[in-house]
């Protein structure tokens, strides 16, 4: 791979992934009757809030108690403090866990979390979970591995009775919020539709709108796809030690026609579903042909040879390659990745010798790293969010797709990008956007008013 160095860039500029907090709070809003004690000053509950409005979980089921320390609180200690809070928040919430998390300020005083939750255990009803979850540990892709590796605990070795004959086989989807796709939960929906075709339940969505229970239970599952190439891997590792084996983990995930396909059957080979993963296939390759060739006629010669940067996280970017370069005949110059992690780079590095391009690629990338890496690139387009699309505004890249989050469209129904659909529904906004930006900026209308402001006066005088 053609790695970009930065090599004066000790320290983040403009970072575009939040900390390991909103990573851990992502991965526990998704699991029901539980609550959170933050020990931070007031403003890391908003971090946490920003969780839950990624899950898009209203007020009403939000559970969050927050220490609100102040300067003397991190001078004097708050041991204290936070014990009375735990003590208030199992009575008020009267859950089943409560998670205490730990921040920066909790890092920088040496607050022993695992000791303030023994010493209260006994006075308590809930389960407390200690997590130290503070910037300083990484960003918020950490963040969910730190959350997942506190789910550990809760799972229950696999029921040693064997199965029986003829029971639908079962999986567990991991980590689906794990992306920059700003409806993700269509994605997971896509899947879950897929898998219930082929006859196969999804035991769990981890963690998705899921019960304690049903965390208690997901050793039993037969498998486990993990939907995200940014972060989960030591918790499906985990998960394969307890006898439940991780499936697809070779392949992009399904964004685009070709890669849609190769996820599809190597899901039907490993269930033994071939005919219908096929059947799938003909069916949606059959609408994305039938849509284009109705209403995307000119969507070949429109974008080939265009040479575009792609700024995302792993799980959308590193599929994006392949649907654009084979696809769309597009050129990808630059790649811009949010996370780096060791299994995105095996598999981007796999990708790009099957296809035979060297893009110039970044990981960790933050604002300062993705304006140098354009501003040195030739590019004519830049595919990413509303926040690269106004750093290619002002680099004078006239085209830029706001197809990722965060995003500045108007989103009122759910949008997945995995699959058939997902793909028509990505090159819908690419090219709208491509449309508004040949659209004029320059016409000042104030001029034409004028005009005809002085042609009415002549002829009134007239």
């Amino acid at each position: 791979m053609h790695e970009l160095d930065f090599p004066h860039c000790e320290h983040s500029k403009d970072p575009l992934v939040s900390c390991a907090l909103e990573g851990v709070a992502s991965v526990v809003a998704g699991i029901r009757d539980v609550a959170i004690v933050v020990h931070s000053p007031q403003g890391c509950s908003a971090t946490v809030a920003s969780a839950y409005d990624h899950h898009e979980i209203d007020f009403t089921r939000r559970k969050i108690a927050c220490s609100r320390l102040f300067e003397t609180d991190i001078i004097m200690g708050a041991t204290q403090k936070l014990k009375d809070l735990i003590l208030q928040a199992d009575k008020t919430f009267q859950t089943k866990v409560l998670f205490i998390i730990g921040t920066c300020a909790a890092d920088i005083i040496g607050e022993d979390l695992a000791a303030v939750c023994r010493t209260l255990q006994d006075q308590v009803g809930a389960k407390l979970i200690p997590v130290m979850a503070g910037g300083f540990r990484g960003d918020a892709y950490m963040g969910m591995d730190l959350g997942l590796s506190a789910l550990l605990s809760f799972i229950q070795p696999a029921d040693p009775a064997p199965k029986q004959s003829g029971a639908k086989k079962r999986v567990n989807l991991i980590l689906p919020q794990a992306s920059e796709n700003p409806t993700w939960w269509a994605d997971e929906a896509w899947v879950r539709s897929v898998l219930e075709r082929m006859g196969i339940e999804v035991f769990a969505s981890l963690p998705r709108d899921m019960t304690l229970e049903t965390l208690a239970q997901v050793a039993n599952a037969d498998a486990s796809i993990l939907l995200s190439h940014d972060a989960g891997f030591v918790f499906a590792e985990a998960l394969e030690k307890r006898g439940v084996p991780r499936i697809l983990q070779d392949l992009p995930l399904p964004v685009g026609v070709e890669n849609t396909g190769r996820w599809l059957r190597a899901l039907g080979k490993h269930f033994g579903t071939e005919s219908i993963a096929e059947a799938i296939i003909s069916e949606g390759e059959a609408k994305v042909v039938e849509i284009l060739r109705k209403r995307g006629l000119m969507i070949i010669p429109r974008y080939r040879n265009a040479r575009v940067a792609i700024s995302a996280d792993c799980t959308i970017g590193i599929p994006l390659i392949r649907a654009l370069f084979q696809e769309l005949e597009m050129i990808p110059e630059v790649l811009l990745f949010r996370s780096d992690s060791p299994q995105a780079r095996r598999l981007l590095e796999a990708e790009l010798q099957d296809l035979g391009i060297e893009p110039k690629v970044v990981f960790g990338a933050d604002g300062w790293k993705i304006k140098t890496a354009l501003k040195n690139a030739s590019v004519d387009a830049v595919l990413g969010s509303s926040w690269e699309k106004y750093i290619a505004e002002e680099l004078g890249i006239k085209i830029a797709f706001d197809v990722l989050n965060p995003t500045s469209r108007d989103l009122y129904m759910d949008r997945s990008y995995f699959g058939y659909e997902g793909y028509l529904h990505l090159l819908e906004a690419i090219g709208n956007d491509w449309e508004a930006a040949f659209r004029s900026k320059e016409i000042v209308w104030d001029k034409f008013e004028k005009k005809e402001t002085k042609e009415a006066t002549r002829d009134t005088k007239i």
